[in-house]
C-alpha cells in the first residue's frame, strides 16, 4: 500500500495552538506531535510510500518531519512526500480536498502499490494496519473503513463520523447518530484503480468531498466494509479533547497502553541535557522532558523540553510546552502554554478543567 494523511479538511480545531501551525504538528504527550502517530502506524505496517496533503501553515510541519528519516522514510526511491496546494492550473474544475487528489494524481499514478491508504491525522493510536488490510483482502471489499468505540463519548465531535453494518460486517449507513457507538476513524483503504474513479467521477460532477462524495453517497453501488479496533486510541479534535487525553495519560495503565504495548511511536530526535531539579523542587504525578530546569512546585501536568519553573512557582493540572518559563510566585492552574511563553513573577493563571486557558506561543503574561 501506499498513504496518503490526508489534512485538506483539518481546520484551525485547536484555536490558539494552529494560530501558526496545522493541528497536525500541535505537540502531543510531552514529546510527539500529533501527526507522529499516524506516520508510525504506516511505518509499522510497511508502508513506504506516505504523502502529504499540506493544506497551510504547514512550515511547522515540514521543520518536524524534514525528509522523513526519523521515520525510515527518506529514501532513493518512494519515501515521503509533502504535497502542499497548486492551484494554478487554469484547467481545474477540481474543488475541496479533491484538487490535492487532482493536483498530484500523476504521483497517486506513478507509486508501485495498487492499494492506497488514506487517513486524517487525529486519530491518536498505537496499531499496524496489516489486519485491516487482510480483512480488505478476505472480504474482496472496495473499501474498507477503520472503526473504534469510545467510552466517553462527551470527548467525541459532534460531526463524528458513526458507522452501522449488517451481520456480514457491509456498511449500510454512515451518520452522525449521537446513539451510535461505532465510529468511523478517518482511516481507510481501497484499490488505487477505484481511488482514481472515484475522484475522477467526483470532480466531473463539480463534488468537493472525496469521502461524502465518492464513498458514502455511494454506499448503495460499493461494496463498503468496516473492521473493528479495540485498542487505546483518541481523537483530537478540540481544545478540550487535546487537554483531556494529554492528561490522561498521566495514569500509567493509560500511558503504557499507548506507548508500551506496540512498537514504539517515532518522532524527530532532540537531543538535550538531562532536567536539573534544585533542591527547592518538588515534582508529583508529571510528566517532565528533558532539558527542564525545575525550582518549583509541579502537580499532576505535562511539562515539554526547555521548560524553566523558578523558585516558588506553581504548575498544577497543566501543559507546558517547549521553552516556556515560569517566573517566580507565578501560580498557574488548568492552563495549556504553547511554545517560548513567559509567566512573570507572581501572576496567577487558572481554567477549568473542562475548558482550560491556553496562551498562544511567544506569549508574555
Amino acid at each position: 500500500m501506499m498513504g496518503i494523511i490526508n489534512l485538506a479538511h483539518e481546520k484551525d480545531f485547536l484555536k490558539e495552538l494552529t494560530y501558526f501551525r496545522s493541528g497536525a504538528s500541535v505537540p502531543f504527550a510531552g514529546r510527539y506531535r500529533i501527526i507522529d502517530f499516524t506516520l508510525s502506524n504506516m511505518v509499522r505496517s510497511n508502508i513506504q510510500e506516505v504523502a502529504i496533503f499540506a493544506r497551510s501553515k504547514y512550515r511547522s510541519l515540514l521543520d518536524h518531519i524534514g525528509g522523513g528519516a526519523d521515520w525510515d522514510l527518506d529514501r532513493r526511491y518512494s519515501g515521503l512526500f509533502i504535497l502542499p496546494p497548486d492551484w494554478h492550473d487554469p484547467s481545474d474544475i477540481s474543488k475541496g480536498d479533491l484538487r490535492y487528489f487532482h493536483n498530484n494524481l500523476d504521483y497517486i499514478m506513478r507509486g508501485k502499490s495498487d492499494y492506497v491508504l488514506i487517513s486524517g491525522s487525529q486519530f491518536i493510536a498505537n496499531t499496524s494496519y496489516d489486519k485491516l488490510f487482510q480483512h480488505h483482502l478476505d472480504q474482496e471489499a472496495d473499501i474498507t473503513l477503520l472503526t473504534t468505540t469510545y467510552e466517553e463519548s462527551n470527548y467525541l465531535p459532534e460531526y463524528s463520523m458513526k458507522v452501522d453494518t449488517d451481520e456480514n460486517g457491509e456498511v449500510t449507513c454512515l451518520s452522525h447518530d449521537l446513539n451510535k457507538s461505532k465510529v468511523f476513524t478517518g482511516v481507510y483503504v481501497l484499490h488505487r484503480d477505484l481511488l482514481l474513479e472515484l475522484v475522477q467521477d467526483c470532480i466531473a460532477h463539480y463534488k468537493d468531498n472525496f469521502f461524502m462524495d465518492g464513498i458514502q453517497a455511494n454506499l448503495d453501488r460499493l461494496n463498503v466494509h468496516s473492521y473493528h479496533y479495540h485498542g487505546y486510541s483518541a481523537l483530537i479534535h478540540s481544545i478540550e479533547s487535546y487537554y483531556h487525553h494529554n492528561m490522561k495519560l498521566l495514569n500509567k495503565n493509560y500511558y503504557n497502553e499507548l506507548f508500551l504495548s506496540g512498537n514504539p511511536i517515532l518522532t524527530k530526535i532532540a537531543n538535550q541535557p538531562p532536567t536539573n531539579y534544585q533542591d527547592t523542587a518538588r515534582v508529583n504525578k508529571a510528566s517532565i522532558g528533558t532539558g527542564c530546569e525545575i525550582a518549583g512546585e509541579v502537580t499532576n501536568s505535562i511539562l515539554f523540553p526547555g521548560v524553566k519553573v523558578n523558585k516558588h512557582a506553581e504548575i498544577k493540572n497543566s501543559i507546558i510546552m517547549q521553552r516556556c518559563k515560569i517566573e517566580a510566585g507565578a501560580q498557574i492552574e488548568n492552563v495549556i502554554l504553547d511554545k517560548d511563553v513567559v509567566i512573570t513573577e507572581n501572576t496567577v493563571l487558572r481554567g477549568a478543567e473542562e475548558q482550560p486557558y491556553v496562551i498562544a506561543k511567544r506569549s508574555t503574561i
